[in-house]
């Protein structure tokens, strides 16, 4: 397996302070920590410490599971995911199977909705720990972990390691079944779904039932009718963060997608290949049920059915 090197043009090393009269000390525990991170700065008071830690920047994970081929740096990593298996941690609820007890809880309040995690600044809420210290970064804007490559920052070591593979290509995790490989561990775990036909996100309302858990988030908002995502501009709301993206485009005027065989450019991706479809072929897949005249799209149809009906479409 290839070694991903994060430090740039030069290998990662291991750097020892220790014997230099100047050791920071850690503020929790005020040991020495001697030795140092090149790529995040993070300090240890033991090499071997250093070393595992270094697993995470290198993507060396040495231990795979042998169920569903994810890969972990350390060996315990790996007999904790065992339990997502074994389904010693199963919620009741939806079937899901969990690595810990702490980890169970958390996906509970996804069913239950409880978020005892709140924001102080914006007050938002959330239902673990780790998402309200994730969200903490859009105010504090503190992204210690930079790309060498493209210069992008993030705020957790996890997603530069994650980005990386945009860089190398690397896509570590296959699928026993059609060999397709995936960047990340969780995108193999949802394209198995595809396979196995498992649905495990059950709507409560109406018991239709899901592959991801985001396509159930975006389902609940059929029936409660939540609108997340405004637009800053006429107060139009969506609820879905893509569609307030596209319609983003009508106020900015951007048009970024563009027909490779003329000087069209479109707004929304669907237009661009409804374009190059009908107006750079002679395609007319819209037929007269009157007369059998064909034509590339439905409007031009409409307008022409009129003609046969009578009928005054509006302007």
């Amino acid at each position: 397996m290839s070694h991903v090197c994060y430090t740039g043009e030069t290998p990662f090393e291991v750097k020892t302070e220790a014997d230099s009269n100047d050791i920071t000390e850690h503020p929790c525990d005020d040991m020495p920590r001697p030795y140092l991170c090149t790529v995040c700065d993070k300090r240890f008071r033991m090499e071997i410490d250093l070393n595992t830690h270094r697993l995470i920047h290198t993507g060396e994970h040495r231990y795979s599971c042998d169920q569903c081929g994810k890969r972990f740096a350390k060996q315990e990593y790996l007999w904790t995911h065992m339990y997502v298996h074994s389904s010693k941690y199963k919620c009741t609820e939806c079937g899901k199977c969990c690595r810990s007890k702490h980890m169970l809880t958390e996906h509970r309040r996804t069913h239950s909705g409880e978020k005892p995690f709140e924001c102080t600044v914006c007050g938002e809420r959330f239902t673990k720990s780790s998402s309200l210290v994730r969200h903490s970064t859009i105010h504090s804007g503190d992204k210690p972990y930079k790309c060498h490559t493209c210069d992008k920052a993030f705020s957790r070591s996890g997603s530069l390691n994650r980005h990386m593979r945009v860089h190398t290509g690397d896509k570590p995790y296959m699928c026993n079944m059609c060999d397709k490989a995936f960047s990340a561990a969780r995108n193999l775990s949802i394209h198995m779904r595809l396979h196995t036909g498992d649905k495990p996100y059950k709507c409560h309302m109406c018991d239709t039932a899901f592959s991801q858990s985001s396509h159930l988030k975006t389902h609940i908002r059929t029936h409660t009718g939540d609108r997340p995502y405004k637009c800053n501009v006429c107060d139009k709301a969506f609820n879905l963060s893509g569609s307030l993206t596209k319609h983003m485009r009508i106020h900015t005027g951007e048009k970024p997608y563009k027909c490779s065989l003329c000087d069209k450019t479109c707004n929304q991706l669907g237009i661009l290949r409804r374009h190059e479809l009908y107006a750079h072929s002679d395609r007319r897949p819209w037929q007269c049920y009157y007369c059998g005249m064909a034509f590339k799209e439905k409007n031009q149809l409409k307008r022409h059915v009129s003609v046969h009906t009578g009928t005054k479409l509006p302007k």
